[in-house]
This record gives structure tokens, C-alpha cells and sequence, in this order.
């Protein structure tokens, strides 16, 4: 539980922040076991859930636009009506939580606390959260295909398996007029995401965990609840890279390939992704790059991180001096 001083400095419990309701905004949801329990333990128990989901498409007027049933979590991108997520969500919680225990003859919850839900701006980011969710099973090494694994919707978008409370028309569009057409591109856009690791954002570690987007879409979001935050820019992000690095921001902007500037070129991207509320394609401008530049640098970096701890003490270090400003 979350704590912070009193009047009298005890310690006493801070309030969650409140769900932000955007009447037909778009919502990744992630549901977890408690204490990292599995949550599906047969086919029946995956059925059920696909049940609910159903039923809750009429009920709360959601639409399920991308889902992915891992063995002890689970990923819904869905998009609200004007009935709150929170209604739609504790339902499938509750039946879904009384069915298991029911099965199984057990009492106590299911799931790990509140589910998680990070409000997206889908012109940004549907795509890529699509294709992210479901690639979940690759990434997890639960198969080696993105096709082989059945629990998630892609085999619906491919057209493998029909699923009539799934919505994809909204994402096939964006790749053809023609159904073939489209679920080609879609296929090829999946897998060029292939070797793409886990990208917190998605999880919803920006300035504000509840939101993912740029300024303007947080500020809408946020209007309606009073409670707007002070954010890094993208000029701000990159002159706190260049004192990291001891370099001048030319340096960022010339066409020279010193490591020192490539990395520092890749910090910014970094940072700026971590951060939530700036885009690469900010970052690419300041830097005179393009987007798919900077985000190839910024997945290399990443990877390097894996591997050398001082470079990930360096980027977390970065991260917290952001974190303490914003």
C-alpha cells in the first residue's frame, strides 16, 4: 500500500489517483494473478473469459479491438463507450473470479489488486500496441511464431479464426481497402516487430501512469480532473543528455558518427520514450534524424543495456533527474 506523511508525520495511506473516463478513448488493461498466480488453467477456463468479454460488448457497449490470455496476466486494448471502463472491468472481474473459484472449490481473490489501465491516444500508438500485445507470446518464449499461439486475437485479424466480439476493421483499414490486402500488411507490419523488446510505456510508466500520449492528448485527458503536471520538453530532454555527456548539442545535430554522439543520440530517444509525454519524432527534429532512426537507436541501446551495467546506471541515473523535475 501506498504511504506518505500526515500533519502529525505518521504515516498514513495516499489515495489513488482516480480513473480518467474519455468517453470513447482507448484503453490497454492488464489484468494480473495474485501473487503471480495462473489465472487460466484450462480451455474452459479461457472459454469462459471469452464468454464474459462477449457479453460485456453488449452490456457496457466496449469495443475489443486486441487481447492476449497469457497463463497468469492478461492484455485487453478496448475502447469505452460512455459507460465508464471501471464498470465494464469489475464486472469481468467478479464473474470471471466466481467462475474459477467456483471450478476449482475455493474462496479469496484471483486477481493481483486493481487492474491496470493505461489510457492511449489511438492515432499514436493503436498500431503499435496491437502488434505489441500480440506478440506477447514470442517475446515470452511460450512459442516461436506470432500464428502459433491461440489465446490472442491475431489469428482473428490473419482471418484464421472468426471471433465476432473481436473489432478489427478499424486496424485492417489502416493497411488495405481489400480484406487480403489488408491482413498481408497487417502480417508483414506484425512481424516486423518480431524483435522488438518490452516497451514500458505500453505498461504505463510516463509522468502520469494512467495516460500515454503526446502534451496536448494528456491535457485534454487530464483538463477534466484538475490535475495537469509540469513536463520535461523535448529541448529539455536533450540539453540534460548533453550535460550527462559533456557535449554541445551540435554535436547531436551534426552528421558525425562518434559513438559518444550516437549514444548520446540514443539516450534522448530513450529518455524521452521512458518518459511518456515526448515522441521520437520529437526528439528526430532536434536532432536532425529521422524517427525510424532514432528508433532503431534507441532498441540497440536497449539491448546494450541488457548486457552493460554501466551504461544501464547511466540511463536509470538520467531517468531519476527526470523523474525528480517532473
Amino acid at each position: 500500500m501506498l504511504t506518505s506523511l500526515n500533519s502529525r508525520g505518521m504515516f498514513s495511506p495516499m489515495s489513488r489517483k482516480p480513473r480518467i473516463h474519455l468517453p470513447g478513448g482507448l484503453y490497454h488493461v492488464i489484468f494480473r494473478g495474485n501473487g503471480g498466480q495462473d489465472v487460466f488453467l484450462d480451455y474452459a477456463d479461457r472459454y469462459r473469459f471469452y464468454l464474459l468479454l462477449q457479453e460485456g460488448t453488449c452490456r457496457f457497449g466496449y469495443r475489443v479491438h486486441a487481447f492476449c490470455l497469457m497463463t497468469n496476466h492478461i492484455h485487453i486494448v478496448l475502447q469505452v463507450s460512455d459507460i465508464p471502463l471501471s464498470r465494464g472491468m469489475h464486472n469481468l472481474s467478479f464473474r470471471y473470479t466466481r467462475w474459477l473459484n467456483w471450478r476449482q472449490k475455493r474462496t479469496g481473490h484471483l486477481f493481483q489488486g486493481r487492474y491496470k489501465a493505461v489510457l492511449v491516444d489511438r492515432d499514436s500508438y493503436l498500431l503499435e500496441l496491437v502488434r505489441y500485445i500480440h506478440l506477447n507470446p514470442v517475446r515470452a518464449g511460450l512459442v516461436t511464431t506470432d500464428e502459433e499461439y491461440p489465446w490472442s486475437g491475431h489469428r482473428a485479424y490473419l482471418g484464421q479464426e472468426i471471433l465476432p466480439w473481436l473489432t478489427t476493421d478499424w486496424i485492417l483499414s489502416q493497411f488495405g481497402k481489400s480484406v487480403t490486402k489488408a491482413r498481408t500488411a497487417y502480417m508483414a507490419f506484425v512481424r516486423e516487430g518480431l524483435e522488438e523488446k518490452r516497451r514500458p510505456e505500453f505498461h504505463g510508466t510516463g509522468v502520469d501512469s494512467r495516460l500515454l500520449g503526446d502534451d496536448s492528448f494528456m491535457d485534454k485527458c487530464l483538463a477534466s480532473t484538475g490535475g495537469i503536471p509540469h513536463r520535461l520538453t523535448a529541448q529539455q530532454i536533450t540539453d540534460r543528455v548533453c550535460l550527462s555527456y559533456n557535449i554541445d548539442s551540435s554535436a547531436l545535430k551534426s552528421k558525425s558518427q562518434l559513438r559518444i554522439s550516437s549514444e548520446a543520440r540514443a539516450a534522448a530517444g530513450w529518455l524521452a520514450r521512458e518518459s511518456g509525454c515526448v515522441t521520437l519524432s520529437d526528439i528526430a527534429r532536434l536532432v536532425n534524424r529521422d524517427a525510424g532512426s532514432i528508433s532503431s537507436a534507441v532498441r540497440r541501446l536497449s539491448d546494450r543495456m541488457q548486457e552493460e551495467p554501466e551504461l544501464a546506471n547511466r540511463m536509470q541515473s538520467l531517468q531519476a533527474e527526470n523523474n525528480a523535475t517532473t
